[in-house]
């Protein structure tokens, strides 16, 4: 039997108790990367709020548009990953989350983007509530791949050679496109054994830019539950 559904307003509490919680790891000076989706929505929030209220030099990067905009609406400063020294802190959100903090993302669309700022940071820090952890990723959710529109249908047939159901996620009955201009195929492999083996093999595929397993980023998460906000370390 499927676990009840927690309410909105309870699930929303606790993303914005993990978001908030994440600026703790933010300092005056730094550059921070700054994820994408709604609990990632929160951080930002609250950290836009902590640098008016102390007068802190932050910059952000963004790792989508939507996240661009929410930072200029905040009047954060943005800085283009290649024009940034170093990435002090990365703070994001996750779609699942396992016991040795491996993660899938993309159900936003900004895998892409998100993998290449986290990779670039010295500190990655996950917020989630813990409807998210799982004790093995592909438990609840499907495995993002982003791929050139070029061929993509020839690109989905090889990875579903890899044991998956690929199947190619929709806007409004066109293709998703992602901020780089591309498609995304969201595959379900079941529980996946050895996510690291999985991700360099996805990856392999002529055709895929990028695949929503992170394995071996986060340093750490923040998941908030009714107890309030755990840390977890790998």
């Amino acid at each position: 039997m499927a676990a009840p559904r927690l309410p909105a307003a309870v699930s929303e509490e606790w993303k914005r108790a993990a978001g908030e919680a994440a600026v703790g790891y933010v300092r005056d000076g730094m550059t921070v990367g700054l994820g994408t989706g709604s609990t990632t929505a929160h951080a930002i929030r609250a950290l836009a709020a902590t640098v008016q209220e102390k007068g802190w030099r932050v910059r952000g990067v963004a790792t989508s548009v939507a996240t661009e905009r929410l930072a200029d609406s905040l009047g954060l400063p943005l800085v283009a990953l290649e024009d940034a020294e170093a990435v002090d802190v990365a703070i994001d959100g996750a779609d699942e989350v396992d016991p040795k903090l491996n993660l899938i993302k993309g159900a936003g669309g900004a895998l892409f983007r998100e993998k290449v700022v986290a990779r670039h940071a010295a500190k990655v820090v996950i917020v989630v509530d813990e409807g998210k952890l799982v004790p093995q990723l592909g438990t609840k959710f499907p495995v993002p791949v982003e791929l050139h529109p070029f061929g993509w249908r020839h690109t989905k047939k090889l990875l579903e050679g890899l044991w998956c159901t690929a199947t190619l996620r929709d806007a409004g009955g066109a293709p998703f496109r992602t901020d780089n201009g591309n498609y995304i195929v969201d595959c379900r492999f079941g529980p996946i054994a050895k996510p690291d083996k999985l991700e360099r093999e996805i990856n392999n595929v002529p055709g895929v830019l990028e695949n929503g397993l992170f394995v071996g980023i986060a340093h750490l998460v923040l998941a908030a539950g009714p107890e309030g906000v755990r840390t977890l370390s790998p």
